[in-house]
């Protein structure tokens, strides 16, 4: 595929949305991905990393190797996934801390507009498909209700393999890798390692993500091959039942100590705005909440319309 310097800035940007959107437990890069029509271009690229990559790199030189793999795309991705990473850490987290109404609101919108995105992709339904959306909403439902890990366990192997599970969800619309390694107990430590440039550990959890990477990727690359309006649906089921997760207004159900010495507040079931003004003593933002809602809907159909647009030239 011939792209110019525009499409990989492009392609840069949109790996800067997937990245932030992997610094927050609940919501998927991989969903930024699909609504930004990469999903499946960044699954079979990430697949080409095998043995017959290596058989040409060894035959036909780094060029051949590097055209094989798709390197331009998967280099101009992850090179804004990484920026966004290492630079909006700091942000979320501030905004999590503080405004955590408001930054769910956009959230929610955008997660909404996904939904929809995603559905508009299934070309047949049937009892099949309408059986794989209800079932992978009440799993991501039940995910999303599950109780936070200790916010302490940080040894090499459980980053490792919080790593591999991590990725996973990261990739797959719905899901998010960040509320995979809250549900782990992991994520105080990803995020404080990022914000404190602990390498160690960065490095130990990147390795745990490649090798999940390559792992999974082939297991989504094989679904989408052979049972695509299912895969759809149950991805679109996933999205849905995630929601509960990113609901705005939740009860304060404690505190705990973040990986600064900060005490920050514990959410835990989701509430009505009004509930949520006389349950916590907190102001609910109700229509800030509500526009910032609008805004997330929007930016996707922004999204979809622009790529709709370079797909047609």
């Amino acid at each position: 595929m011939n792209r110019s310097l525009f499409d990989y800035v492009i392609i840069t940007l949109k790996g800067l949305a997937m990245g932030a959107a992997d610094v927050v437990p609940g919501v998927s890069g991989g969903t930024i991905a699909f609504i930004s029509g990469i999903y499946e271009e960044l699954i079979t690229s990430i697949n080409n990393v095998n043995l017959d990559l290596l058989k040409t790199l060894k035959n036909d030189g780094i060029k051949a190797a590097w055209k094989q793999l798709n390197g331009n795309f998967l280099f101009a991705l992850l090179i804004g996934i990484a920026i966004s990473i290492l630079s909006l850490a700091k942000l979320i987290k501030s905004l999590l801390n503080n405004e955590p109404v408001l930054l769910w609101a956009f959230f929610f919108g955008l997660v909404i507009a996904s939904i929809l995105f995603i559905g508009k992709q299934i070309k047949e339904w049937n009892w099949k498909t309408i059986l794989g959306f209800t079932l992978g909403a009440i799993v991501a439902y039940y995910i999303t209700t599950l109780p936070s890990g200790d916010q302490n366990m940080s040894s090499s192997w459980f980053i490792f393999i919080a790593g591999a599970l991590a990725i996973c969800a990261m990739i797959l619309p719905g899901i998010s890798g960040a509320f995979i390694l809250v549900l782990l107990g992991a994520y105080e430590t990803v995020l404080g390692a990022i914000n404190d440039k602990d390498f160690k550990t960065i490095a130990i959890f990147a390795v745990g993500a490649i090798v999940g990477l390559l792992s999974f990727s082939k297991i989504l690359k094989w679904l989408f091959s052979n049972y695509n309006n299912i895969t759809l649906a149950v991805l679109s089921g996933f999205i849905l039942g995630s929601l509960n997760k990113i609901w705005p207004w939740k009860i304060i159900t404690g505190t705990r100590v973040d990986s600064h010495g900060d005490t920050v507040n514990v959410y835990g079931k989701s509430i009505l705005p009004n509930t949520f003004e006389t349950t916590n003593n907190l102001d609910s933002q109700l229509l800030f909440a509500i526009v910032l809602m609008v805004v997330g809907f929007l930016t996707i159909f922004i999204m979809e319309k622009f790529a709709n647009k370079k797909q047609s030239n």
